[in-house]
Protein backbone atom coordinates (compact mmCIF):
# COMPACT_ATOMS: atom_id res chain seq x y z
CA UNK A 1 0.00 0.00 0.00
CA UNK A 2 1.36 3.74 -1.04
CA UNK A 3 1.15 6.07 2.02
CA UNK A 4 1.76 9.70 0.82
CA UNK A 5 4.23 12.06 2.72
CA UNK A 6 4.39 15.14 0.87
CA UNK A 7 2.93 16.61 -1.91
CA UNK A 8 3.42 13.94 -5.66
CA UNK A 9 5.89 11.88 -2.78
CA UNK A 10 4.92 8.52 -1.80
CA UNK A 11 5.89 5.57 0.54
CA UNK A 12 5.47 1.65 0.29
CA UNK A 13 6.98 -0.09 3.13
CA UNK A 14 7.99 -3.55 3.02
CA UNK A 15 7.94 -6.33 5.71
CA UNK A 16 11.40 -7.30 5.52
CA UNK A 17 13.15 -5.17 8.23
CA UNK A 18 11.07 -1.99 7.36
CA UNK A 19 12.48 -1.38 3.65
CA UNK A 20 10.66 1.78 2.31
CA UNK A 21 10.57 2.05 -2.03
CA UNK A 22 9.83 5.87 -2.43
CA UNK A 23 7.77 6.97 -5.36
CA UNK A 24 8.14 10.46 -6.77
CA UNK A 25 5.55 11.89 -9.39
CA UNK A 26 6.91 13.39 -12.21
CA UNK A 27 4.66 14.84 -15.69
CA UNK A 28 4.54 11.40 -17.75
CA UNK A 29 5.16 8.70 -14.75
CA UNK A 30 6.89 8.46 -11.35
CA UNK A 31 10.54 7.94 -10.60
CA UNK A 32 11.01 4.47 -8.32
CA UNK A 33 13.44 4.88 -5.35
CA UNK A 34 14.61 1.79 -4.01
CA UNK A 35 12.10 -0.70 -5.03
CA UNK A 36 11.42 -4.00 -2.64
CA UNK A 37 11.43 -6.34 -1.28
CA UNK A 38 9.73 -9.39 -1.85
CA UNK A 39 8.03 -10.13 -5.22
CA UNK A 40 4.29 -10.40 -3.98
CA UNK A 41 5.51 -6.72 -2.54
CA UNK A 42 6.90 -5.83 -5.88
CA UNK A 43 3.95 -6.48 -7.54
CA UNK A 44 1.60 -4.83 -4.84
CA UNK A 45 3.49 -1.67 -5.76
CA UNK A 46 3.19 -2.37 -9.38
CA UNK A 47 -0.31 -2.75 -9.45
CA UNK A 48 -0.66 0.54 -6.62
CA UNK A 49 0.79 2.80 -10.02
CA UNK A 50 -1.51 0.95 -12.66
CA UNK A 51 -4.07 2.09 -10.59
CA UNK A 52 -2.59 5.51 -10.30
CA UNK A 53 -2.49 5.53 -14.03
CA UNK A 54 1.28 6.38 -13.55
CA UNK A 55 4.15 4.23 -15.45
CA UNK A 56 7.60 3.80 -13.85
CA UNK A 57 9.73 6.16 -16.24
CA UNK A 58 12.75 6.40 -13.77
CA UNK A 59 14.37 4.05 -11.10
CA UNK A 60 17.50 5.00 -9.16
CA UNK A 61 19.30 2.72 -6.58
CA UNK A 62 20.63 4.39 -3.54
CA UNK A 63 23.59 1.91 -2.58
CA UNK A 64 24.70 -1.42 -4.17
CA UNK A 65 23.44 -3.26 -0.91
CA UNK A 66 21.39 -6.48 -2.72
CA UNK A 67 17.80 -4.94 -0.85
CA UNK A 68 18.21 -1.60 -2.76
CA UNK A 69 18.93 -2.99 -5.94
CA UNK A 70 15.62 -5.09 -6.95
CA UNK A 71 13.37 -4.95 -9.75
CA UNK A 72 10.27 -6.24 -11.28
CA UNK A 73 9.30 -6.92 -14.78
CA UNK A 74 5.92 -5.03 -14.60
CA UNK A 75 7.97 -2.13 -13.37
CA UNK A 76 8.33 -1.70 -17.39
CA UNK A 77 12.01 -1.32 -18.84
CA UNK A 78 12.64 2.42 -17.55
CA UNK A 79 16.18 3.29 -16.74
CA UNK A 80 17.41 2.78 -13.82
CA UNK A 81 20.06 4.72 -12.42
CA UNK A 82 22.88 4.73 -9.91
CA UNK A 83 25.83 6.79 -9.13
CA UNK A 84 29.18 5.81 -11.06
CA UNK A 85 30.59 4.19 -8.00
CA UNK A 86 27.33 2.28 -7.13
CA UNK A 87 27.54 0.96 -10.31
CA UNK A 88 30.64 -0.51 -10.48
CA UNK A 89 30.50 -1.97 -7.18
CA UNK A 90 27.47 -3.98 -8.46
CA UNK A 91 29.43 -4.75 -11.64
CA UNK A 92 32.09 -6.10 -10.01
CA UNK A 93 29.33 -8.17 -7.63
CA UNK A 94 28.00 -9.38 -10.67
CA UNK A 95 31.00 -10.58 -11.91
CA UNK A 96 31.18 -13.37 -9.59
CA UNK A 97 28.65 -16.49 -11.68
CA UNK A 98 28.15 -16.94 -8.10
CA UNK A 99 26.47 -13.68 -7.13
CA UNK A 100 22.70 -14.50 -6.94
CA UNK A 101 23.71 -17.54 -5.22
CA UNK A 102 25.19 -15.73 -2.59
CA UNK A 103 22.57 -13.28 -1.67
CA UNK A 104 20.11 -16.46 -1.67
CA UNK A 105 22.42 -17.76 1.01
CA UNK A 106 22.72 -14.98 3.09
CA UNK A 107 18.86 -15.21 3.07
CA UNK A 108 18.55 -18.91 4.11
CA UNK A 109 17.42 -17.70 7.93
CA UNK A 110 15.20 -15.25 6.86
CA UNK A 111 12.35 -16.98 5.48
CA UNK A 112 12.42 -15.04 2.04
CA UNK A 113 15.49 -16.28 -0.01
CA UNK A 114 12.66 -18.05 -2.57
CA UNK A 115 10.33 -14.57 -2.28
CA UNK A 116 13.27 -12.38 -3.43
CA UNK A 117 12.67 -11.56 -7.41
CA UNK A 118 16.61 -11.59 -8.75
CA UNK A 119 16.00 -11.76 -12.31
CA UNK A 120 16.78 -8.25 -12.76
CA UNK A 121 18.95 -7.64 -9.62
CA UNK A 122 21.84 -4.58 -10.00
CA UNK A 123 21.24 -4.08 -13.84
CA UNK A 124 21.66 -0.02 -13.41
CA UNK A 125 22.99 2.63 -15.45
CA UNK A 126 25.91 4.62 -13.91
CA UNK A 127 25.40 8.25 -13.68
CA UNK A 128 28.65 10.33 -14.93
CA UNK A 129 30.74 10.99 -11.69
CA UNK A 130 29.83 14.69 -10.12
CA UNK A 131 25.92 14.06 -11.60
CA UNK A 132 24.08 16.67 -8.95
CA UNK A 133 20.31 16.01 -10.51
CA UNK A 134 18.59 12.53 -11.68
CA UNK A 135 17.63 13.05 -15.20
CA UNK A 136 14.05 12.95 -15.79
CA UNK A 137 11.11 14.77 -16.33
CA UNK A 138 9.60 15.66 -13.16
CA UNK A 139 10.68 17.75 -9.68
CA UNK A 140 14.51 17.81 -9.28
CA UNK A 141 16.05 14.99 -7.39
CA UNK A 142 19.27 16.26 -5.85
CA UNK A 143 22.37 14.01 -5.34
CA UNK A 144 24.21 13.83 -2.47
CA UNK A 145 27.02 11.27 -2.45
CA UNK A 146 28.99 10.21 -0.21
CA UNK A 147 30.77 7.36 1.01
CA UNK A 148 29.28 6.38 4.73
CA UNK A 149 27.44 3.56 4.46
CA UNK A 150 29.06 2.17 0.58
CA UNK A 151 30.68 3.09 -2.22
CA UNK A 152 28.69 5.44 -4.00
CA UNK A 153 26.09 6.19 -1.49
CA UNK A 154 23.75 8.46 -2.20
CA UNK A 155 20.81 10.46 -0.49
CA UNK A 156 18.31 12.34 -2.28
CA UNK A 157 16.73 15.90 -1.56
CA UNK A 158 13.32 16.82 -3.59
CA UNK A 159 13.88 20.39 -2.61
CA UNK A 160 10.33 21.29 -4.07
CA UNK A 161 8.67 18.47 -1.94
CA UNK A 162 11.18 19.29 0.63
CA UNK A 163 11.67 15.52 1.37
CA UNK A 164 15.29 13.74 2.14
CA UNK A 165 15.89 10.32 0.99
CA UNK A 166 18.38 9.09 3.59
CA UNK A 167 19.09 5.54 2.01
CA UNK A 168 20.72 3.69 4.86
CA UNK A 169 20.93 6.46 6.94
CA UNK A 170 18.87 8.51 9.80
CA UNK A 171 16.72 5.61 10.67
CA UNK A 172 15.10 5.25 13.86
CA UNK A 173 15.38 1.47 14.21
CA UNK A 174 18.56 0.80 12.87
CA UNK A 175 22.16 2.33 14.20
CA UNK A 176 24.48 3.56 11.26
CA UNK A 177 26.67 0.99 9.95
CA UNK A 178 30.27 2.09 8.62
CA UNK A 179 31.41 0.57 5.97
CA UNK A 180 34.54 -0.86 7.24
CA UNK A 181 36.07 -2.10 4.13
CA UNK A 182 35.78 0.36 1.28
CA UNK A 183 36.87 3.15 2.99
CA UNK A 184 40.29 4.56 4.10
CA UNK A 185 38.45 6.16 7.24
CA UNK A 186 35.34 5.13 7.93
CA UNK A 187 34.53 6.96 11.10
CA UNK A 188 35.15 10.71 9.32
CA UNK A 189 33.54 9.09 5.90
CA UNK A 190 30.10 8.88 8.26
CA UNK A 191 30.53 12.43 10.21
CA UNK A 192 31.33 13.88 6.78
CA UNK A 193 27.80 12.40 5.00
CA UNK A 194 26.23 13.65 7.84
CA UNK A 195 27.41 16.83 7.62
CA UNK A 196 26.45 16.91 4.07
CA UNK A 197 22.98 15.89 4.89
CA UNK A 198 22.92 18.33 7.53
CA UNK A 199 23.18 20.64 4.91
CA UNK A 200 19.89 20.81 3.72
CA UNK A 201 18.15 19.07 6.71
CA UNK A 202 16.74 22.32 7.38
CA UNK A 203 14.97 21.99 4.23
CA UNK A 204 13.46 18.86 4.88
CA UNK A 205 9.68 18.48 6.56
CA UNK A 206 9.78 14.72 5.81
CA UNK A 207 12.72 11.96 5.96
CA UNK A 208 12.75 8.79 4.21
CA UNK A 209 15.46 6.21 5.63
CA UNK A 210 15.75 2.98 3.53
CA UNK A 211 15.06 0.96 6.48
CA UNK A 212 12.20 2.40 9.57
CA UNK A 213 9.59 5.03 10.24
CA UNK A 214 9.05 7.98 7.94
CA UNK A 215 10.07 11.32 10.33
CA UNK A 216 8.35 14.87 9.88
CA UNK A 217 9.44 18.15 10.16
CA UNK A 218 12.33 18.43 12.41
CA UNK A 219 13.15 14.83 12.64
CA UNK A 220 16.01 15.14 9.97
CA UNK A 221 17.79 17.30 11.94
CA UNK A 222 17.28 14.83 15.22
CA UNK A 223 18.24 12.34 13.67
CA UNK A 224 21.56 13.26 12.56
CA UNK A 225 22.23 14.17 15.93
CA UNK A 226 21.75 10.87 17.01
CA UNK A 227 23.56 9.08 13.89
CA UNK A 228 26.60 11.33 15.18
CA UNK A 229 26.46 10.98 18.48
CA UNK A 230 26.65 6.77 17.87
CA UNK A 231 29.27 7.38 15.62
CA UNK A 232 31.85 9.48 18.33
CA UNK A 233 30.74 6.75 21.10
CA UNK A 234 31.65 4.30 18.44
CA UNK A 235 35.08 5.89 17.79
CA UNK A 236 35.88 6.76 21.16
CA UNK A 237 35.06 2.81 22.34
CA UNK A 238 31.83 4.21 24.60
CA UNK A 239 29.44 2.20 25.24
CA UNK A 240 26.64 4.59 23.15
CA UNK A 241 23.20 5.55 24.85
CA UNK A 242 21.21 4.68 21.72
CA UNK A 243 17.40 4.07 21.92
CA UNK A 244 17.96 1.90 18.90
CA UNK A 245 19.80 -1.01 20.80
CA UNK A 246 19.67 -2.00 24.76
CA UNK A 247 16.68 -2.49 26.30
CA UNK A 248 15.41 0.15 24.93
CA UNK A 249 15.43 -1.15 21.28
CA UNK A 250 11.82 -1.96 19.78
CA UNK A 251 10.60 -5.37 19.82
CA UNK A 252 11.59 -7.33 17.46
CA UNK A 253 15.09 -5.26 16.77
CA UNK A 254 17.08 -6.59 19.51
CA UNK A 255 19.26 -7.54 17.45
CA UNK A 256 20.74 -4.64 16.27
CA UNK A 257 22.48 -4.89 19.77
CA UNK A 258 24.12 -7.53 17.92
CA UNK A 259 25.40 -5.65 14.87
CA UNK A 260 26.85 -2.90 17.24
CA UNK A 261 28.51 -5.41 19.26
CA UNK A 262 30.46 -6.52 15.77
CA UNK A 263 30.64 -3.58 14.34
CA UNK A 264 32.03 -1.90 17.67
CA UNK A 265 34.78 -5.10 17.39
CA UNK A 266 35.79 -4.80 13.98
CA UNK A 267 36.43 -1.03 14.39
CA UNK A 268 38.59 -1.50 17.45
CA UNK A 269 40.79 -4.49 15.43
CA UNK A 270 40.99 -1.41 12.84
CA UNK A 271 42.40 1.11 15.02
CA UNK A 272 44.88 -1.35 16.91
CA UNK A 273 45.83 -2.56 13.60
CA UNK A 274 46.83 1.41 12.86
CA UNK A 275 43.95 2.11 10.68
CA UNK A 276 42.74 5.64 10.98
CA UNK A 277 39.80 5.97 13.89
CA UNK A 278 40.65 9.82 15.32
CA UNK A 279 38.56 11.96 13.91
CA UNK A 280 37.36 16.06 14.84
CA UNK A 281 33.44 16.49 14.80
Amino acid sequence: MLTQIADGVLVHESEFVQSNAIVVQGRAGVLLIDPGVQDHELTCLANDLRELGQPVVAGFSTHPHWDHMLWHAEFGDAPRYGTARCEAAVRDELSDPDAKANIIEHLAETGIADKVPLDLYGLITALPTGTALIPWDGPQVRILEHQAHAPGHAALFIEERRVLVAGDMLSDVLIPMLDLHGTADPVEGYLAALRLLEGVAGGADAVVPGHGSVGGAGQAQARIDLDRAYVLALRDGRAPEDPRIGPSAKPDWTWVGDVHDGQAHRLAERINRGGKGTVTR
